[in-house]
């Protein structure tokens, strides 16, 4: 009788960290404290950068947008390898990218990375067992949630920037270019809190909150 043999994925914490500062990245790409690379996708789909600025790639699955930007790919670049360095460290708790007005530095929209690791993993040096294919599945459903994000976040009709923010243990070492940073808070945001994903040595939870102009209505 023949028998089936079924392959597990090995998860080492050196290999989630590279799948966690690589989501950042490309997440970040999708539209424009500390920062990281997943701002691109946010970057291109909430207009902080103009469309030109953006080439087609394939990632996950999914058509993604990369920015052609010397000085933001140098940014996101320098960025992703310190995020990657905390993560095998177990020291990043959170990564917020922020988005400003240009003009007041008003705060506009926050989205919110927090960052759970599996301490036995940090200590003991173990590893963890998860197919990639349902690391993928679970990430693209973040990605398909951050592009169709325009259809209910406020339109943003003005020039704007983004910081990105990171949250450490206060034993961490931080680079001298790197600077202590203000929270950036939304007063009385609106939020939306989309999927997670779990390499099952880091948890990522995702929230966008963001500034929202009310009218009276009579």
């Amino acid at each position: 009788m023949a028998s089936k043999t079924v392959a597990k994925d090995i998860i080492t914490l050196r290999g989630s960290a590279a799948i966690v500062s690589e989501f950042f990245g490309y997440a970040a790409n999708r539209f424009g404290c500390w920062g990281f690379f997943f701002s691109v996708s946010i970057l291109y789909n909430r207009g902080v950068y103009p469309e030109e600025s953006f080439a087609k790639v394939k990632k996950y699955g999914l058509p993604m947008l990369l920015t052609h930007d010397e000085g933001v790919k140098s940014f996101i670049a320098n960025l992703t390898s310190q995020l990657s360095e905390w993560l095998e460290a177990g020291k990043l708790q959170r990564v917020v990218l922020v988005i400003m007005s240009k003009s007041s530095s008003e705060v506009l929209e926050r989205w919110n990375f927090s960052i759970q690791t599996d301490g036995e993993v940090v200590e003991k040096g173990v590893s963890r067992e998860k197919s990639d294919k349902e690391i993928m599945r679970e990430i693209q459903a973040i990605m398909r949630q951050i592009a169709s994000s325009i259809t209910y976040l406020p339109c943003l009709d003005e020039p704007c920037v983004f910081d990105v923010l990171a949250y450490t243990d206060k034993d961490v070492s931080v680079p001298f270019t790197w600077i202590e940073s203000d929270p950036k808070l939304i007063a009385n945001p609106q939020m939306v809190k989309l999927h997670s994903f779990d390499t099952k040595i880091h948890k990522v939870g995702t929230l966008v909150s963001y500034k929202n102009d009310e009218w009276d209505e009579e």
